[in-house]
């Protein structure tokens, strides 16, 4: 049975294996794309779980492989559109009277109310989650590094890393509202 076979009819084991074999092959595939540790495991991630989710309709006529990275391509697409889209928002709001902020007033609400509520997210983290988290994304360290230096497996890293960014993921939209809340505060403010 080929591995598409076993995935389709529910091998947990075999999508295991081949977990393993494309997650660093398709992160570094995004990453060069977009240099963007964010994008990269995002898109990692969604691509692993769609492939799971949708495994009933994987075609047996094309590899594994090829599957993988047509899943990781739409899914980054998608991504980027979601940026855009934020972006083309963000810009409609400048337009409404929200960009006469200065640069100063935009950086305190930034990296005021938005840091508080991603620090205390952070803070909720269990002491080792928020620790490997913060030596990947703030320290800059491989998986493989902390893994070394915690003495701790690479897939452990891996799960750690993963259950942080879900966590700050959830947060992030009541992050987002709060932004475009006083985005849209000041707005009114300025205008009356």
């Amino acid at each position: 049975m080929n591995s598409i076979t076993a995935i389709r009819n529910g091998d947990r084991f075999v999508f295991q294996q081949v977990f393993n074999q494309y997650h660093e092959k398709l992160y570094f595939f995004v990453f060069s794309k977009t240099r963007s540790a964010f994008l990269a495991e995002e898109t990692v991630q969604i691509t692993f779980i769609k492939l799971w989710n949708y495994r009933e309709s994987l075609n047996e006529a094309f590899t594994i492989s090829t599957q993988i990275y047509r899943i990781a391509s739409t899914t980054l697409i998608d991504l980027l559109r979601q940026q855009n889209n934020s972006a083309v928002f963000i810009k409609e709001l400048e337009q409404q009277g929200a960009g006469s902020f200065s640069n100063n007033t935009t950086e305190r609400i930034e990296t005021g109310e938005i840091q508080t509520v991603l620090s205390q997210t952070l803070e909720s983290m269990p002491p080792v989650r928020k620790r490997v988290f913060e030596m990947s994304r703030i320290e800059g360290l491989s998986h493989n590094e902390i893994a070394a230096i915690l003495l701790i497996s690479k897939k452990t890293v891996e799960g750690h890393i993963t259950k942080a960014l879900k966590q700050l993921k959830e947060s992030l939209p009541a992050v987002l509202l709060l932004f475009f809340k006083i985005l849209i505060l000041f707005s009114v403010l300025r205008q009356g």
